[in-house]
């Protein structure tokens, strides 16, 4: 009975997360149609959409957050994740820089192992000093920012207006980020504290790091088998 307690609020996160697993980075007809009949508010909405169903890019600020200890370290980190994903969206589907999507998304899921890697001291088991937490948080958001610019040029955004619909997505994407990222906040903040924490955050960053093992092999199969 108290295991079940122990691991309840893993099963709150996952419950939070598996919405974004299922429609993870879907670019579908749905969303061109949403693009080619509206404004650029329309770009904004797809944006927030996307952000909101990256179960890559959730599960990284995730772990992300697990790390730190108080309100304005995680507006600080995730600042910083901000800056870095906006460099990469904005400036790489402006000059039209193009990555393979499976190949982006690989490295993405190599960071969600990475920080539950982390969270988990696997540096220090190692006797290596972990690198710079802002510093890679930042790398990171310019890795992510690359495969957010790799979704946003598989729509036609058609010949006008080509910046401000770029602006616009990445608004969404930010509001997006917002709103996904408070449930998850106050559920890791409410633990903290509870004696079932310490169970609820080795489980929690152990998952991410499966997590990160499996969507990067997945990512290389579709690499591997719609890249040739």
């Amino acid at each position: 009975m108290f295991g079940f307690f122990k691991v309840k609020p893993l099963l709150l996160l996952g419950l939070l997360l598996f919405p974004s697993i299922l429609l993870a980075h879907d670019v579908s007809s749905g969303d061109q149609q949403i693009l080619n009949d509206g404004g650029l508010l329309s770009y904004v909405w797809v944006g927030a959409k996307h952000m909101l169903t990256g179960y890559d890019h959730l599960l990284f600020l995730a772990g992300v957050i697990f790390f730190l200890k108080g309100f304005r370290d995680i507006v600080k980190f995730i600042t910083v994740f901000t800056i870095g994903h906006s460099i990469t969206l904005l400036g790489g589907t402006y000059l039209g820089i193009q990555v393979n999507e499976y190949a982006i998304d690989a490295v993405i899921a190599l960071s969600v192992l990475y920080k539950g890697f982390e969270n988990l001291d696997g540096f220090g088991k190692l006797g290596i000093k972990s690198p710079n937490l802002l510093g890679m948080v930042f790398l990171f958001g310019l890795i992510h920012g690359l495969g957010l610019s790799t979704r946003l040029q598989s729509f036609d955004m058609g010949q006008d207006q080509i910046l401000l619909k770029i602006i616009s997505f990445n608004v969404g994407v930010e509001l997006g980020q917002i709103a996904a990222l408070i449930p998850i906040i106050l559920l890791i903040n409410s633990w903290k504290g509870k004696t079932s924490y310490a169970a609820f955050y080795k489980a929690s960053n152990v998952y991410l790091m499966i997590a990160g093992i499996g969507l990067f092999a997945y990512q290389l199969y579709l690499f591997f088998t719609h890249s040739h």
